[in-house]
């Protein structure tokens, strides 16, 4: 796709290619993603000395990552790593890239737990279980966050598991991880009592794969994006049972959901919990915070 020109003409060319498949902001977005990380070229870079070449084998490797990056897939896969609470993250198709809103599950937790600095609970050891980990990222931004915590993390995938041990472990993150189908709740007794329970489960009903972008439906894992269209609340109701003979006294649920189902997901846990909706940045119903009764 180039030829020996300089990073500056490369950059411009990279642009408007990704500009015919994504908007100019995220096109820049991605491109300056990619130049930093495969040619160590920063913006500043490009505004310094405009007419630096690049070697021939980085611009292979430019062009090999436009190739994929022009399928749709995301810049994220492409490059092997994702940003989640300050910490870079390994991630593959393996497992669900980190959103944005998932961090702020992560800093709801965080923001509660500080809210209980005057209180003899918050100088006791805390335990918490993240259910479906996924990349762990939640699990590791947890553990590195309250120090004084034993955090254990639960997925299916054995695919998953991999890459979260393996950013547990890049970041010093002591977390017991353990590959169970949560859904089966005969495998419950593997789990311990915790004082806290933290999911992102999968929310999405089926039927709305069709208006979802191809960057997810093409190649984030399905198995944790989407569930039934006839028991979209299964992952929620399963919480609910468990948290009941799970979660230890003043215990706390934590979960992210759907941004148009959050009145009916609360009223799931109502029964045996106190039940706080919470906002996201953008005023979206899109966490719970569930206290036992």
């Amino acid at each position: 796709m180039f030829a020996l020109m300089t990073n500056q003409q490369i950059y411009r060319q990279y642009l408007s290619e990704l500009e015919q498949i994504y908007s100019s902001n995220e096109a820049m977005t991605i491109t300056d993603w990619v130049f930093e990380k495969i040619a160590g070229v920063k913006k500043s870079d490009l505004i310094k000395n405009p007419v630096q070449p690049i070697e021939t084998e980085i611009i292979t490797q430019l062009n090999t990552c436009l190739s994929e990056l022009l399928q749709h897939k995301p810049i994220q896969y492409v490059l092997g790593e994702a940003w989640f609470f300050k910490m870079k993250l390994t991630v593959n198709n393996q497992v669900l890239i980190p959103r944005p809103e998932t961090e702020e599950l992560v800093q709801l937790v965080l923001d509660d737990y500080n809210n209980k600095k005057d209180t003899p609970e918050f100088s006791k050891i805390l335990s918490i279980l993240d259910i479906g980990t996924g990349s762990g990222c939640i699990a590791t931004a947890l553990k590195i966050n309250l120090t004084n915590s034993i955090v254990h993390a639960v997925d299916i995938s054995e695919g998953a598991l991999i890459v979260a041990k393996e950013n547990a472990l890049q970041h010093k993150a002591d977390i017991n991880f353990i590959e169970i189908d949560f859904l089966n709740e005969t495998t419950w007794e593997k789990l311990p009592k915790v004082d806290m329970i933290i999911s992102n489960p999968p929310y999405i009903p089926i039927q709305e794969k069709k208006i979802l972008d191809k960057n997810v439906t093409e190649y984030e894992p399905h198995q944790a994006l989407f569930v039934s269209d006839s028991s979209p609340f299964i992952f929620y109701e399963k919480i609910a049972a468990f948290g009941k003979s799970h979660l230890l006294p003043n215990g706390k649920i934590f979960v992210e959901v759907h941004e148009d189902f959050a009145k009916q997901t609360a009223s799931i846990f109502e029964l045996d919990y106190q039940v706080i909706i919470k906002k996201d940045i953008f005023g979206k119903d899109r966490m719970l915070l569930i206290n036992r009764k």
